[in-house]
């Protein structure tokens, strides 16, 4: 048998180093990460929640351009600061689509586009509307008429497709971030204690994991949702608050085993506290299994959400998830736009398989008998 040296943590990573599919799936998550974090950096529109609409432009195929001027509104700024970058920027231009456009010193006439090859009747805007901000004549026509292109065409609204699709990363790794910190303060506490004291409180903790886990999962989601309200910090809660039960589980049976070892005995001998000895002695014992339930959940989360969110119950309009960018045009799968639909759904597939995949991965290589 190959003995190998140096830290847990250390053999741990020289042991994901050298997995391919390991590696593969981490850097699914990571990426996934980064895109969550830095949404709007990514995104073609970085208008909050990607939410700028042009229904002329309604279910434009991948890769359509269109000709487009860009009026500045009243409250227009034309910077993009740091907390843009984060949160999206307030909608402070008017984007119109054209088919043509003449510019003088006094107006700036364009013809609209009306969809399905028509134009409107030309439309005369004076140049003050753009020099009263502050922008020279001259950069009217460079800055403000462009020819916009819609990497992966637009949605039902016009809106761009891309950029709703990248934003929507952000939601679904969320849901698993903080639904997986809920659920390991919820079970980490209650499992360990169950497991430590044993006797009344463990027969009471169990029964309360007994309630919780006859429930169907989806079913205590939707009702904890329709308790404390639609919206995007309640989802999160309401996920997280049905996913500790495997976590307590997991914890006691570990707590249960633990609390009758040597190190354990030594440590109450020395009359160490109670909360000492869990959280000292017996918990840093336990952290990789808690690890590898924590990325399982973290797949089942997305899942959930997405789900809640297809229902109608989840992440509310116009902020973008991928369950509610499936829901708005899954019935266009037979309509000769699948992109709505399939690319959203691809990207759950991915980012759960990518959780699942680094779960099964980190339960082998920690485990010690291998």
């Amino acid at each position: 048998m190959k003995q190998e040296n140096g830290s847990f943590s250390q053999i741990v990573f020289n042991k994901l180093r050298k997995n391919t599919l390991g590696v593969l799936s981490f850097c699914v998550i990571i990426i996934a990460a980064i895109i969550s974090i830095f949404s709007y950096l990514f995104a073609s529109d970085k208008t909050e929640n990607a939410n700028r609409q042009d229904v002329t432009i309604a279910f434009a195929p991948i890769g359509y351009q269109q000709k487009t001027i860009e009026i500045p509104l009243p409250n227009y700024t034309g910077k993009t600061g740091f907390a843009d970058y984060l949160f999206g920027k307030e909608i402070d231009s008017e984007q119109i689509s054209i088919t043509a456009t003449k510019i003088n010193q006094d107006f700036v006439e364009y013809t609209p586009y009306l969809g399905n090859g028509l134009s409107g009747e030309p439309i005369k805007i004076a140049t003050s509307t753009w020099t009263k901000h502050t922008i020279p004549f001259s950069e009217i026509e460079e800055e403000f008429v462009y020819t916009k292109t819609y990497l992966l065409g637009t949605d039902s609204y016009g809106r761009d497709f891309y950029s709703r699709l990248i934003i929507g990363t952000r939601i679904s790794f969320l849901i698993g971030f903080i639904a997986v910190f809920i659920s390991l303060l919820v079970g980490v506490t209650l499992g360990a204690i169950a497991g430590y004291y044993k006797g009344k409180v463990d027969d009471f903790i169990m029964w309360l994991i007994n309630v919780v886990w006859s429930i169907p999962t989806l079913l205590l989601v939707i009702a904890i949702t329709l308790a404390i309200g639609k919206g995007f910090w309640q989802i999160f809660i309401a996920v997280g608050l049905t996913m500790w039960v495997e976590v307590a589980r997991v914890v006691r049976g570990q707590f249960l085993s633990y609390r009758e070892k040597e190190f354990v005995e030594a440590a109450k001998a020395l009359g160490f506290s109670d909360m000492r000895i869990i959280f000292n002695q017996i918990l840093p014992n336990v952290v990789a299994p808690i690890i590898v339930i924590s990325a399982a959940n973290f797949a089942s989360a997305i899942l959930v959400e997405s789900g809640l969110s297809f229902l109608g119950i989840g992440a509310q309009p116009p902020t973008p998830s991928w369950g509610n960018i499936i829901k708005e045009h899954y019935s266009h799968i037979i309509l000769g736009k699948q992109h709505l639909a399939i690319f959203p759904g691809l990207a759950i597939m991915l980012l759960v398989l990518g959780f699942n995949i680094f779960g099964n991965v980190l339960r082998d290589i920690m485990d010690i008998k291998s």
